[in-house]
């Protein structure tokens, strides 16, 4: 079942989410709504705040290239366990902050440990547009938006931005 995203500013998406307990089919059945909602936007991640549900789940899915098998990836309590020191800049954007970007500097490789779908501890390393996207669904787990990272005016902007958005989206 697709859900609705919510829009920045939104309380919901500062708010540091609780971690997952037991895996129940209610949340199996959220990370595939999730994952529905998160292609049907289109987007390459999703994180359970940005459909109101403040648990630590997130689902992404970067293969991006013509042709090439999807690869779903659902993790419940993910965490970054180990970064490089070298970092990258992409241009980032969220569902929660539609039709925004900015670039943000981030590692440019990171080792994350999660529950998967089947309850089952995983570790993997991501890099390239996989590292950036686990980070910024991380961050959403934490209360945390892209445009934290950029510079005050520019943040400011975009939040007026989407204000507006919502006032309009209101009144439609």
């Amino acid at each position: 079942m697709k859900r609705s995203i919510l829009i920045h500013p939104d309380p919901r998406l500062k708010k540091v989410c609780a971690p997952v307990g037991d895996l129940t089919d209610d949340l199996r059945k959220l990370a595939d709504d999730m994952l529905e909602t998160m292609y049907d936007a289109p987007g390459i991640g999703l994180a359970a705040p940005q459909v109101g549900v403040l648990d630590r789940l997130i689902v992404l899915d970067c293969v991006k290239e013509e042709g090439a098998a999807p690869r779903p990836t659902v993790m419940f309590n993910p965490e970054i366990v180990a970064a490089s020191d070298k970092t990258s800049v992409y241009e980032e954007g969220c569902l929660s902050i539609p039709e925004q970007y900015g670039e943000v500097t981030r590692p440019a490789e990171v080792e994350v440990e999660w529950i998967d779908r089947n309850g089952n501890p995983q570790k993997a390393a991501f890099d390239k547009l996989w590292a950036t996207c686990v980070q910024h669904e991380i961050d959403h787990l934490n209360g945390k938006l892209f445009i934290d990272y950029l510079k005050p005016l520019r943040r400011q902007m975009i939040t007026r931005k989407m204000q507006k958005l919502k006032r309009e989206m209101a009144r439609s």
